[in-house]
């Protein structure tokens, strides 16, 4: 049986352009920190991916400073800061900051931006967020790639993301702000970085990640996912067709284009999860970092979902090269094994 991966925003294939540039990289012998011959060719690839990643965020002359993810670039720029959120945020934000910001209508409403984080879409359900003017922080894990983005004219202070949710590699990531910023290391040693992270650059993921970066800017300014957005409808008008009673989690507002999430009223989203699993599928209950925990999910309770309806949710996200065949092979499944569900009840 051969499987259907729908769990992109869990993590992405390693793209072509990523592998390539990761095997050349991995050729290198030198520490990008020598000063011989060795090194430099190292700490060429470095400074080459970064001018990659400051270029397809629409960065030019901002500081990229390469981390081991998104998580480790939350807490750089968000510890001790005193930041506030929406409930809406990814668990590695809401470790940092006070859930005080109110989401209305599928919106997080900001009073001041300077005192704010808000991500660029949510990884459970796609929503898009409108990024203030003035915002100090923005997570761009899920959004970049997808939905236009450029840090010169988004008017945000800091933003980050990671590698692995758009055919990156996993285990780094990035955190861009204004060149010359004051930002204390939390990772003190050799001074790498630009003395905020110190430790010698994993050299073969930051060429993996830069080259990803120049592969997904062309997938979107292809308008690529123009038609996994006609996928996900499509998967959506299907799902509808058999379920009336499932609800489509922000399906009013804007969504990334592979993104859906739905609730469907007494079937256990583990439960489903599960059983599409064996059914050759992969999709997940929601953020692969909160999967497989008790506690419903927060992200559908700042959306005003009760704890019951959060826990029936599943989310499935499609990918650049998902095809309508997948889609439909797993409406089927789908379908399937809600018939049996409620045949069960």
């Amino acid at each position: 049986m051969s499987r259907i991966y729908l769990d992109h925003n869990a993590t992405t294939p390693l793209r072509a352009e990523a592998r390539a540039a990761m095997i050349a990289a991995m050729d290198i012998v030198g520490n990008p920190s020598s000063v011989h011959a060795e090194g430099r060719a190292a700490k060429g690839i470095v400074e080459t991916a970064r001018a990659q990643v400051a270029e397809a965020v629409g960065a030019s002359g901002a500081d990229v400073v390469f981390v081991s993810g998104a998580t480790e670039a939350a807490a750089l720029c968000l510890a001790g800061r005193g930041l506030q959120a929406s409930g809406l945020e990814h668990a590695a934000v809401a470790a940092w900051v006070e859930a005080s910001l109110p989401v209305v209508a599928g919106r997080v409403v900001v009073s001041d931006p300077a005192r704010s984080v808000v991500q660029l879409a949510n990884s459970e359900t796609g929503l898009v967020q409108a990024l203030p003017q003035g915002l100090a922080v923005s997570d761009l894990t899920q959004g970049f790639g997808k939905v236009p983005f450029s840090f010169a004219w988004s008017g945000v202070q800091m933003v980050f993301l990671s590698a692995h949710k758009f055919g990156g590699p996993k285990g780094i990531g990035a955190l861009i702000f204004p060149a010359g910023t004051d930002l204390a290391a939390q990772i003190r040693g050799g001074g790498q970085e630009m003395g905020r992270r110190s430790g010698t650059e994993n050299v073969a993921a930051i060429a993996g990640f830069g080259a990803a970066c120049v592969a997904a800017q062309q997938d979107l300014a292809e308008g690529r996912w123009e038609r996994v957005a006609q996928l996900r409808n499509i998967l959506e008008k299907a799902i509808e067709t058999s379920a009336e009673h499932t609800i489509f989690v922000g399906k009013e507002y804007t969504r990334l284009p592979n993104t859906s999430c739905f609730v469907t009223k007494g079937w256990k989203g583990e439960t489903q999860v599960m059983a599409l699993d064996l059914a050759g599928f992969a999709i997940s209950a929601g953020s692969a970092c909160s999967s497989g925990k008790v506690k419903a999910s927060p992200v559908l309770a700042a959306l005003g979902f009760s704890d019951d309806d959060a826990r029936c949710a599943v989310r499935v996200s499609l990918g650049i090269e998902t095809t309508e065949d997948e889609v439909l092979r797993f409406a089927q499944a789908w379908t399937d094994k809600h018939a049996r569900a409620v045949a069960r009840s």
